[in-house]
């Protein structure tokens, strides 16, 4: 089985926001200072962070107030560029630690701490594509979460 354990700090503090501006300008969109602010608050996270908490500490710091939907449509953009992944059950997000690479989303989301770990494995992610294939639809970005326990809640 073809199971992608990625190193989350691979990219972290300025280099996964310097690698995030990089993938984001690449793709032909603007960075900028409050795309940066939301992006370095969503990567200060260790676990999903909703749009409204990324707003009120994105308030505090600027010290006037930030709109929860200016947060989410620059989060929807950073979904679809790969610079954020979001998880559904909770409708919060984590910054990739691999900005820019694509992957499908199948997350281990522990119901006591609330911690998401994302795991890439090419084996579900081919069969759940196959099987969306298989009944004529198209796959655009499968997400599959997976509640449970982690081990330091178990």
């Amino acid at each position: 089985m073809a199971k992608h354990h990625h190193d989350h700090s691979e990219h972290a503090g300025e280099t996964l926001v310097e690698a995030a501006r990089t993938a984001l300008t690449g793709a032909g969109e603007q960075w900028t200072g409050m795309r940066s602010d939301v992006f370095e608050e969503l990567a200060r996270h260790e676990r999903p962070a909703s749009a409204y908490d990324i707003a009120e500490n994105l308030s505090k710091t600027r010290g006037k107030r930030v709109a929860p939907n200016s947060v989410y449509r620059i989060l929807d953009l950073f979904v679809s560029n790969n610079l954020a992944m979001r998880v559904e059950s909770a409708n919060a997000y984590l910054a990739n630690s691999h900005p820019g690479c694509t992957h499908d989303c199948i997350f281990l989301v522990c119901d006591e701490c609330g911690e998401a770990t994302h795991v890439d494995n090419d084996d579900i992610s081919k069969a759940v594509r196959g099987v969306a294939q298989g009944a004529d639809f198209k796959p655009e970005r499968p997400i599959i979460e997976i509640r449970g326990l982690c081990a330091g809640c178990r």
